[in-house]
């Protein structure tokens, strides 16, 4: 589907507390004309955690046309079976990273 014709539906940057961990969670989305989410980029950005992939610890998109996951430089296809399945796969290993202090 052309970008033309997705429109951004989620457009999110939250701060991590240093007391949690420091960085920032980056949250975009766009949706077609039926409201479903097909294009997204979730991300968790840490420069003193992980230097390359623009600081990327973690994250999940769906750019180039293919659905995959970031860690710490590694980028792995995933299978994508709902948006939604994504962003709760990206919010617990998200917490986990958190809950741990350290990577």
């Amino acid at each position: 589907m052309a970008a033309s014709r997705l429109k951004k539906v989620v457009d999110e940057v939250h701060a991590i507390s240093a007391r949690r961990g420091n960085g920032k969670v980056r949250v975009e989305a766009w949706g077609d004309k039926a409201g479903n989410v097909v294009r997204y980029n979730l991300a968790y950005i840490n420069h003193s955690i992980f230097a390359g992939d623009n600081g990327r610890v973690l994250g999940y998109d769906s750019q180039h046309g293919h659905h995959h996951r970031h860690y710490l430089g590694v980028v792995t296809e995933i299978v994508f079976e709902s948006f939604e399945e994504i962003e709760a796969l990206f919010e617990g290993e998200l917490h986990q990273l958190l809950k741990r202090g350290s990577i």
